[in-house]
């Protein structure tokens, strides 16, 4: 799963998530992979991510730096499902 990264367009809502992803942020800088986790789990909570056609996407990693940049991996199967 290739990390890709893309510029951020704010959109209405994103400031219910900001915080979130600020914590996410300082938890990466301090190596803190236990909260991380949570974090990650929190954000898959509360968002979802599609492909174009609007279909979902089974599983996503997403980081939204203060820069104004984003970072996601993703995956068309669930991770408990894959093979090997």
């Amino acid at each position: 799963m290739p990390w890709i990264y893309a510029d951020v367009e704010e959109l209405p809502g994103f400031e219910e998530v900001r915080s979130l992803f600020a914590e996410q942020e300082r938890a990466a800088e301090l190596e803190d992979w236990e909260r991380i986790d949570a974090c990650y789990l929190r954000i898959r909570s509360v968002l979802t991510m599609t492909f174009p056609d609007e279909s979902p996407v089974a599983e996503f990693m997403l980081h939204i730096h203060d820069d104004g940049t984003a970072g996601w991996r993703w995956h068309d199967k669930p991770f408990d499902t894959m093979d090997g």
